[in-house]
């Protein structure tokens, strides 16, 4: 017997929940305001994007519990640089700037982000303060995934937690070779 089966017995016959770095309660901006939930809609988006690639129809209806739908005005900070709250956005349409705020300068715009795409995963990762701010660009919708409905579904479908985290590993890589390419195209290489 394994003793991960000896501490799934002495669990009582449930598999402890994943336990991340840092995690704790997750409080959202004020300019994020929550909209009714729409189980139907949130699985629609889900199964038009990326995220549903690698699931199932049933999984993707199973995850879609555990996200939420908000609305950001125009000029609203969906994420403030230097923050811990734990969560991550999937944008559903509008657009959002990544700003980062310099040493001794102003905040520079690193770019933005359209309909589809993420951002805030780092945080569900690791609890580290938010390395860039987020500011909607236009009216923005989204799918907020908290750390506490993350931590929710390691613990009552741990199989789909770790296709989310190989999904958020496979982003955040992606991302760290483009950031590596620019670097070295800057450095003149």
């Amino acid at each position: 017997m394994t003793a991960e089966n000896i501490a799934f017995r002495i669990a009582g016959g449930h598999r402890p929940p994943l336990q991340l770095y840092g995690m704790t309660s997750t409080v959202l901006p004020p300019d994020l305001k929550p909209e009714p939930r729409n189980p139907s809609q949130i699985i629609d988006f889900l199964e038009n994007t990326k995220w549903a690639d690698t699931l199932s129809h049933k999984e993707v209806e199973v995850l879609s519990g555990y996200f939420r739908l908000y609305t950001a005005e125009k000029g609203s900070v969906i994420v403030s640089e230097g923050s811990r709250e734990i969560y991550l956005c999937l944008l559903v349409d509008g657009e959002v700037r990544i700003v980062k705020q310099g040493d001794r300068e102003a905040a520079k715009s690193l770019g933005s982000v359209g309909p589809g795409k993420t951002f805030g995963e780092m945080s569900l990762i690791d609890g580290e303060p938010r390395s860039a701010s987020i500011i909607a660009e236009e009216a923005t919708t989204l799918l907020v995934l908290t750390g506490d409905d993350f931590q929710r579904l390691s613990s009552e479908v741990p199989r789909l937690a770790i296709k989310v985290l190989l999904k958020i590993s496979k982003l955040l890589s992606q991302r760290l070779r483009q950031t590596t390419g620019a670097l070295l195209n800057h450095l003149g290489g």
